[in-house]
């Protein structure tokens, strides 16, 4: 597979979903299981390199003519699974996200106009014919949401230190460092749902709420076998190798959510004023960049 750059491409986290070769229809089960068989797949920043390149061109091509027929793979106690990339998909939502994110002056020099308005007539067409199109992949830049650390438990947490420095261009000359979580489909929706009803037991509604409810039902979409994996990807190469490791967000999320269930008021707001601070401290490094 060719190679965009070798430049690694920070700083987005992810959301993900593995289902297993059954939950997908004929023909594209049949396309999944000759593609799990490969020797090998891409990676994360693969797909981020080939979407940049869509961004050189002038004018620039914002979402790809064609649906990304790559995924990841994973075997999950000998089931095959896999994460389906839908670029294509995931381009048109988040273009329509863009306005929220950037300046008006900045997002026109980026994606002029007449480019974004061709983008998002081209996905109205589209998902006319297809209502019921989701993504397997959420995404999210210079932060996790802290819903998604609802999801999982600290002792799922996987991290692996690396041996290239943070910050230096995304630690080459060394292994990248890991920071991710892995859980059943169906313990992630348990967990969602006892969230959900200790949070709003406590406080009558919010964005971590919402953020929840929107998340839920996002996982009911998918089969119940399905693993889910919150993987803090290119943002390991911005938080330096301390922080990294001490970061425990999900145990912070899991303290509050119980304190709230036992009406312990004052140690929920310890715990979430542990990860506003830390998460904090990851925005403001975006704004010094």
């Amino acid at each position: 597979m060719p190679k965009v750059s070798s430049v690694v491409v920070p700083y987005a986290a992810y959301l993900r979903v593995y289902e297993p070769l059954a939950a997908f229809p004929e023909p594209e089960r049949g396309h999944w299981a000759r593609y799990a068989r490969r020797p090998d797949h891409p990676s994360y920043q693969d797909e981020l390199r080939r979407s940049l390149a869509d961004l050189l061109p002038t004018p620039p091509v914002p979402v790809p003519v064609h649906e990304s027929r790559d995924a990841f793979v994973l075997d999950v106690d000998g089931v095959v699974c896999v994460c389906p990339w839908r670029t294509r998909l995931r381009g048109w939502q988040a273009l329509g996200e863009l306005a929220e994110e950037l300046p008006a002056v900045v997002l026109d020099a980026v994606l002029p106009p007449v480019v974004r308005r061709q983008a998002a007539q081209d996905y109205e067409r589209w998902i006319t014919d297809n209502p019921d199109a989701r993504p397997w992949i959420r995404t999210a830049t210079w932060q996790v949401p802290l819903n998604w650390f609802v999801l999982v438990s600290d002792d799922e947490r996987e991290y692996v230190k690396g041996s290239g420095a943070p910050g230096d261009a995304g630690g080459l000359g060394g292994e990248a460092p890991l920071l991710r979580y892995r859980t059943p489909m169906v313990q992630a929706r348990r967990r969602v749902a006892r969230g959900l009803r200790a949070l709003r037991d406590a406080i009558d509604e919010g964005p971590l709420i919402d953020g929840l409810v929107d998340v839920g039902r996002w996982l009911e979409e998918f089969h119940p076998r399905s693993l889910v994996e919150l993987d803090y990807g290119g943002l390991v190469h911005v938080l330096p190798a301390g922080e990294l490791e001490g970061d425990h967000s999900a145990a912070d999320v899991a303290e509050g959510i119980e304190a709230l269930r036992h009406g312990d008021g004052a140690a929920a707001g310890e715990a979430y004023g542990r990860l506003v601070e830390r998460w904090r401290a990851v925005r403001d490094r975006r704004s010094a960049n």
